[in-house]
């Protein structure tokens, strides 16, 4: 017997279809685990490590995903060339030049897999997976930046994380490093507490309306609850060289939310018109770890940075720049080169 369903059958039958639909959302939020005051429980301990990189290498152009066995090669891949193990030194490799390679590969935990969708990159905006053009006066200060680092004319010229008062830009935001991937979060009614290993800096973030005014290292931060998702909001940044080369204007936003049981989701996105002609948005796993985050301790700055200049004017007084590099070479203005200072 063939023909449609009495409207009232129709009906029950699309009420039914809602249900079955509805009814693993309603458990996966029964299944989100929140504090007294309401809200859902972020505490814990998590890394971020991966070996996806934060831009898409050039060589996969528009390529936004690996398959699993595209994904496997470039695992394999980018664990052997940054392998430092395997740099030979007189030879270089890895972004490393000849006689300046760092420490072995015992001291390195920058993750060996692709996050589980496998994008070939943490940016997803722009979606070639890249960060967008600088601005003209992006450009210019990054060549400001550059000379003065290659004349290294002061301790001005010396970033913050030499001296120990922030990370190697990883931190705010949140960026997968060569190492200390690790964090822990701590809440209560009226704070947050983010703890990235890396330095060991803990930014105590009130949820307020408004911002402070006072300008930080690491930023002036406000949190607020968007549903379950923690968004962070961060201006007034007292460095004039932020994240990316970005200026003490910069605004970040910060979006954590549960995935599941053992993984948040971290999105952030950034915005200043003084380095990039638009904002730029990236997104990756926090994994839950099993262990602590332990304490690093930076003092390299405290005393090294006598010896930094004392080797700089050394190769000055030898008739080179104070990297070392012969002064009949030219410098390197090219925006992969500004990008990556």
């Amino acid at each position: 017997m063939t023909g449609t369903l009495p409207r009232s059958a129709q009906l029950l039958s699309l009420l039914t279809a809602g249900l079955l639909l509805a009814a693993p959302v309603a458990a996966q939020e029964d299944t989100i685990k929140r504090t007294e005051y309401g809200y859902p429980d972020l505490q814990g301990f998590f890394t971020y490590r991966t070996i996806t990189p934060l831009q898409r290498p050039t060589e996969l152009a528009d390529k936004a995903t690996l398959t699993p066995a595209e994904a496997a090669e470039w695992e394999a891949y980018e664990n052997q060339r940054q392998n430092r193990d395997l740099i030979v030194d007189s030879v270089g490799g890895a972004g490393y030049p000849p006689g300046v390679i760092s420490y072995n590969e015992f001291w390195y935990e920058r993750g060996n897999e692709t996050i589980e969708s496998r994008r070939t990159s943490l940016i997803y905006d722009p979606p070639n997976g890249r960060m967008p053009p600088l601005t003209a006066e992006g450009i210019a200060r990054g060549k400001d930046e550059a000379m003065m680092r290659k004349l290294s004319i002061g301790v001005e010229a010396r970033p913050l994380a030499e001296r120990c008062l922030m990370s190697f830009g990883g931190t705010v935001p949140m960026v997968p490093k060569s190492y200390n991937n690790n964090l822990q979060i701590v809440q209560t009614k009226d704070h947050i507490m983010i703890l990235n290993e890396m330095i060991h800096l803990a930014r105590i973030i009130p949820f307020a309306e408004e911002f402070s005014g006072q300008a930080k290292w690491e930023g002036d931060s406000i949190a607020h609850w968007d549903g379950d998702t923690l968004v962070i909001e961060t201006r007034n940044f007292y460095y004039y060289a932020n994240y990316g080369g970005a200026t003490a204007d910069m605004k970040l936003v910060e979006r954590i939310s549960w995935v599941d049981e053992n993984t948040l989701d971290y999105d952030f996105t950034i915005e200043d018109p003084h380095t990039w002609s638009q904002p730029w948005s990236a997104r990756m796993p926090l994994s839950r770890s099993p262990d602590p985050v332990y304490e690093y301790a930076c003092h390299e700055g405290n005393h090294g940075l006598a010896g930094v200049m004392a080797g700089w004017r050394r190769y000055e007084s030898m008739g080179m720049w104070g990297d070392g590099t012969p002064k009949d070479g030219e410098l390197d203005f090219s925006r992969d080169a500004i990008e990556e200072k």
